[in-house]
């Protein structure tokens, strides 16, 4: 099992957006950075956990848990011209985005904020307290994820 945080803007997509979804579950989409779809493509595997974290917002932190229901396929939004994140070099032969299907399996009761994150000693290789780790989709070391998860939980 692998340990994740997905970032998107609240007033895009939200943990409450996730949670009235059939099922309460969304393919991730839109994703259009190199080395996040990436790890959308050949490392995010189902079962794993994912933060979800809310980003350009009043309260920008970690909102919800969820977890991995369908590995890595094409985006199907590349594909079509009326979709803000069309990429015309892209083909259903030769896709060049990828996204997966998570299931929410809590929201939290508060936000974890990040100014808390940052302050928090034990936390230090999450790329979010890093100088110029600005990316949308990270991975979290088993024992941060287990930690952050415990501190969300707490509050």
């Amino acid at each position: 099992m692998n340990y994740w945080l997905f970032k998107t803007e609240p007033d895009a997509f939200s943990v409450d957006d996730l949670a009235n979804r059939p099922g309460q579950t969304e393919h991730w989409d839109g994703i259009r950075n190199y080395q996040a779809r990436n790890f959308l493509r050949d490392k995010v595997q189902v079962g794993d956990a994912v933060f979800i974290y809310h980003s350009s917002c009043k309260e920008v932190g970690i909102a919800g848990l969820a977890e991995v229901v369908k590995a890595g396929y094409p985006d199907h939004s590349q594909f079509d011209p009326e979709s803000k994140y069309y990429d015309p070099k892209s083909s259903v032969d030769a896709p060049r985005w990828y996204m997966v299907d998570v299931k929410l399996t809590r929201k939290f009761k508060q936000v974890l904020t990040l100014k808390t994150i940052k302050q928090m000693q034990q936390i230090t290789d999450i790329g979010l307290v890093k100088k110029g780790h600005r990316l949308s989709i990270m991975p979290v070391e088993e024992q941060e994820f287990l930690y952050l998860l415990e501190q969300c939980d707490g509050l």
